[in-house]
């Protein structure tokens, strides 16, 4: 093996972290010769934290909460938040996840500014019975509109198949009839428990003074005042290892069939073992069924595929998964010439020459990422709220140069079997 495997590579920026006293972690990436800023505050809270204990009680939150939460954090008696950072030139937006919340900005100027304003509207919320049940009606148009989408309808069809109690079977947004379920009081116990602190991440990276920021933030919260932190234990169901079903058709308004053919996890992971697994199973999928493998080109060019059909791996604490599929004309045909391709490999094991054009190809991407803030920041903070709490992104470099062959195929038979596979299919009614 050459030496260029482990060659040691000197990261273009530098990296500062630090435990604010209220428990927030921040981390600074300073980048001068860049002009964009990416920000993101973010909460280890997502929609599968829908049961929780804390000083002994156990509470249990309709299905959605986490997702209306985000919601409400926009609404400011005081200031229109989208217009106050459009003002100063930079946008603002959210997103929830399984398992965590993130309120971003990017902007070129005026970064200090943003900052404080970033901090100060995720750290204060407005609630009141009616501005609630408006936003009930809102989000239940958000639900009818994600359910007519044929592709979300798949995966989480898919995810349903795959999970029988694990609450990742259930839609991010939740349902209309939880969303209708939702309360001011249960809103609020929610912010007050997961919006903490020390429950949070701050990260930036960009084109501003690390001194002035780290200032800024620490003279913002040092004005605040927090509760002690809540001692949060996330309650989840026991789930089976095996999936609930192992095929799922569904018959809906589409054109163009869609097929998923999915993978469950048996466990969740944590820290430096999520990121050798996430990463390990990047470079495999890609050798598998990359647009440059030759599996791929195959189903392109008898007509099974567009080029719309990918590989995707999802992992996280509690839940793991692998989807693979897109458009399919015939989706029994491209689910029998997945599982057949499988089972080639599972016999011969990955052709060597794939599985290194792969891991080369996942390494010059991931360079090639460190100019992006918005790709190291998200990064960051997903990696960091999934327990990597010493993350680096020097850690992925590093699993991508010492990745072997026998580790790829060996996360192959762990994780690539028939037996906790799931075939979905969005066929026209």
């Amino acid at each position: 093996m050459s030496d260029a495997r482990h060659v040691s590579l000197e990261l273009p920026f530098e990296t500062r972290t630090w435990r604010l006293q209220n428990g927030l972690v921040v981390t600074l990436m300073p980048r001068p010769a860049l002009h964009q800023t990416y920000a993101m505050f973010a909460t280890r809270y997502g929609s599968v934290d829908r049961a929780f204990r804390t000083d002994g009680q156990v509470h249990e939150m309709p299905d959605g909460i986490a997702h209306f939460l985000e919601h409400k954090m926009f609404e400011d008696p005081e200031m229109d938040v989208f217009a106050r950072f459009a003002a100063h030139g930079a946008s603002v937006d959210a997103y929830t996840t399984f398992d965590h919340t993130a309120y971003y900005f990017s902007g070129t100027g005026e970064i200090a500014k943003h900052v404080g304003t970033l901090l100060d509207f995720v750290q204060s919320i407005h609630l009141t019975d009616e501005n609630v049940e408006k936003e009930k009606g809102i989000i239940a148009q958000e639900i009818h509109m994600v359910n007519d989408h044929p592709d979300r309808r798949a995966y989480m069809e898919l995810l349903r198949a795959m999970y029988h109690e694990h609450p990742v079977r259930i839609d991010i947004a939740g349902t209309v009839e939880s969303v209708r379920a939702i309360t001011k009081e249960q809103l609020l116990l929610c912010y007050d428990t997961f919006y903490h602190p020390s429950n949070m991440v701050l990260v930036i990276a960009g084109g501003f003074d690390a001194d002035e920021i780290a200032h800024v933030i620490e003279e913002n919260q040092a004005k605040k005042s927090f509760k002690e932190p809540p001692a949060i234990e996330r309650l989840y169901p026991e789930e089976p290892p095996t999936p609930a079903r192992s095929r799922h058709w569904m018959h809906f308004p589409v054109q163009q069939p869609r097929l998923l053919v999915g993978w469950k996890e048996a466990n969740g992971a944590f820290g430096s073992n999520l990121i050798e697994q996430d990463t390990a199973m990047t470079i495999l999928l890609d050798a598998l069924f990359g647009p440059t493998s030759a599996f791929y080109q195959s189903l392109l060019d008898e007509g099974l595929v567009d080029k719309g059909f990918s590989a995707n791996y999802q992992l996280s604490n509690t839940f793991g998964y692998t989807l693979v599929g897109g458009n399919a004309p015939h989706p029994d045909v491209l689910a029998e010439r997945i599982q057949s391709h499988l089972a080639r490999v599972r016999e011969r094991g990955i052709d060597e020459e794939a599985f290194e054009r792969a891991r080369k190809k996942i390494m010059g991407r991931v360079l090639m990422s460190l100019d992006q803030n918005a790709f190291l920041v998200r990064n960051w903070v997903t990696y960091f709220l999934r327990g990597a709490e010493a993350f680096a992104f020097a850690d992925v470099i590093a699993v991508l140069q010492t990745m072997t062959l026998e580790r790829a195929n060996a996360r192959f038979q762990e994780h690539l079997r028939e037996d906790n596979m799931v075939v979905s299919a969005v066929v026209p009614s």
